[in-house]
């Protein structure tokens, strides 16, 4: 679970950074117009799905020179929310996320390649139970414009795949649950 804050996190980052013009983007939490949602296969049977509720961050994107990209978001952990009270205390203790340890979990951006003006892949630090590893995440641009309110948005989503034990979550769930999906829909709005 820990793993997917963390992917979570840095998927929107990556999201949020492939898109704007030459502009600081912060994420609109606010109006809860981003999400940061994980999947967990349960033991070979079904799918967990949840996701953090609290998390902050910002990109910064230059549609000219894409490759200067960047983007940083921030987990709070503890805000795990998998519609299941009990599951949700067992996933945030020391087998899992162990979020009295490990309050924030981390996305920061190295590295964007884009493949055309819609898509690509950012690279960066996910800081996750204490463990950081470089991972890649494939980004999909939704959209950017002027939005009702007089400002202007710019939206990415992208999913990627995150190995437990790459992070130190080492519960044994079976051979079916050894991954967790973490899919991000970000929506910025232009500082």
């Amino acid at each position: 679970m820990k793993r997917l804050l963390l992917a979570g996190a840095l998927t929107a980052a990556t999201f949020l950074s492939v898109t704007a013009n030459a502009a600081d983007y912060q994420i609109d939490v606010e109006g809860a117009h981003a999400s940061i949602n994980f999947k967990i296969n349960h033991l070979g049977y079904s799918f967990i799905a949840g996701r953090f509720n609290t998390f902050e961050g910002g990109f910064s994107y230059d549609a000219k020179k894409q490759s200067g990209s960047t983007v940083k978001v921030v987990i709070q952990t503890a805000s795990l929310d998998s519609n299941h009270a009990e599951r949700d205390k067992h996933l945030k203790g020391e087998d899992f996320l162990n979020v009295s340890k490990y309050p924030t979990a981390s996305f920061t951006s190295t590295k964007y390649v884009a493949a055309d003006a819609m898509s690509g892949v950012m690279t960066g630090t996910l800081e996750l139970h204490g463990v950081k590893n470089i991972i890649s995440i494939p980004v999909q641009k939704i959209g950017e414009g002027d939005d009702p309110w007089g400002s202007y948005r710019a939206g990415f989503s992208g999913t990627t795949t995150l190995k437990l034990s790459d992070y130190g979550i080492d519960y044994d769930l079976g051979p079916s649950s050894t991954t967790v999906e973490l899919e991000l829909n970000i929506e910025g709005v232009k500082q």
